[in-house]
């Protein structure tokens, strides 16, 4: 659908911060080479969750991205190949109305669909700021230590029928695992007669913990 495009980006939230690192290889703590590209899961999506995880160099790049399908709501969740610590999430979406209202994360849920959100308690939320740019949202690294995978859950957009996601990477460290458990992929494509837009998320989840 047509949007308009803003030639800057706004700071809605107080965690949301940039990166301008203009190398190819973006920052040393970059953890592109750390994420099992072919098991990306994007749910009620209308591409391959894998198409939104870019080399840094490739980050501002919008021909490329994925779009809700059924609705506005969205989950991509994303697993590791090693185990990683997290610092920042980071996302550029959109880029007017269809930016998701937020981001609300969970860590190591082998398996994680819209039925679950309801019972399940979110790591962290973030308020999504509509813009151009990467925005990077600093995750309290306590509680992303020892992740094997993040789910990202876009409970609605900013007013568009849909959400638009062109890129979501992360900075953080890694070591390699002890033993490595085969990767199961539950649902690679979403099965849009089960979906049916969950009601009341817009703040309606439990709270993270402190």
């Amino acid at each position: 659908m047509p949007h308009q495009h803003d030639a800057h980006c706004g700071h809605e939230s107080t965690d949301h911060d940039h990166d301008h690192d203009s190398s190819d290889l973006g920052p040393k703590d970059n953890l592109f080479s750390q994420i099992d590209r072919d098991n990306v899961v994007a749910l009620n999506a209308s591409g391959s969750g894998s198409t939104i995880i870019k080399p840094w160099h490739e980050r501002l790049d919008e021909a490329k991205s994925i779009e809700s399908d059924a609705d506005d709501q969205m989950i991509i969740r994303i697993p590791f190949t090693s185990s990683v610590k997290l610092r920042s999430l980071l996302l550029k979406t959109g880029p007017t109305d269809q930016t998701p209202s937020k981001v609300v994360l969970f860590s190591n849920e082998e398996s994680f669909d819209f039925d679950d959100i309801a019972d399940k308690t979110p790591i962290q939320e973030f308020v999504v700021a509509q813009g151009r740019d990467v925005g990077e949202y600093s995750l309290r690294t306590a509680k992303f230590s020892n992740v094997s995978s993040i789910s990202l859950f876009f409970p609605q957009s900013q007013g568009a029928d849909t959400t638009q996601i062109y890129y979501v990477g992360f900075l953080g460290h890694w070591t390699e695992r002890k033993s490595s458990a085969p990767v199961t992929v539950y649902e690679t494509q979403a099965n849009l007669a089960d979906h049916e837009k969950i009601q009341g998320t817009d703040g309606g989840l439990s709270s993270p913990p402190v």
